[in-house]
């Protein structure tokens, strides 16, 4: 395991991922909204997600300079994705959302972990 990225570019790509999905949640959009009203999540929490996102995207640029940083980042951001895919199932939310939102920005966020932090 490295205590700084290298390559580089998949944490910056993550992180660009992560800000545009915080100005996605600001005032959801559609698709966000109905995700999260599908998993039932409370809209009174709602707002959390965009400073969530927010920060994974600071701690993951940072992290290109901060021994750990950005790998302690990717890790929280996999447990993320897997407690959603796990309340798209608990909620019984099998259409995109499970499959191709959560379960591919897993996927995205397990890739970079290992390409950037591991391999």
């Amino acid at each position: 395991m490295t205590v700084l990225p290298d390559p580089i570019w998949p944490v910056v790509v993550l992180a660009a991922i992560q800000v545009v999905d915080g100005v996605l949640s600001w005032k959801p959009v559609p698709f966000v909204a109905q995700c999260f009203d599908d998993v039932r999540f409370p809209r009174r929490w709602w707002w959390i997600f965009t400073p969530i996102k927010f920060a994974a995207a600071a701690g993951l640029i940072a992290g290109i300079w901060i021994p750990y940083l950005g790998a302690v980042t990717c890790a929280a951001l996999i447990a993320y994705f897997l407690v959603a895919i796990g309340m798209h199932v608990a909620a019984r939310d099998f259409g995109r959302n499970l499959f191709v939102n959560a379960t591919g920005m897993l996927v995205i966020c397990i890739a970079t972990a290992l390409w950037s932090f591991v391999l």
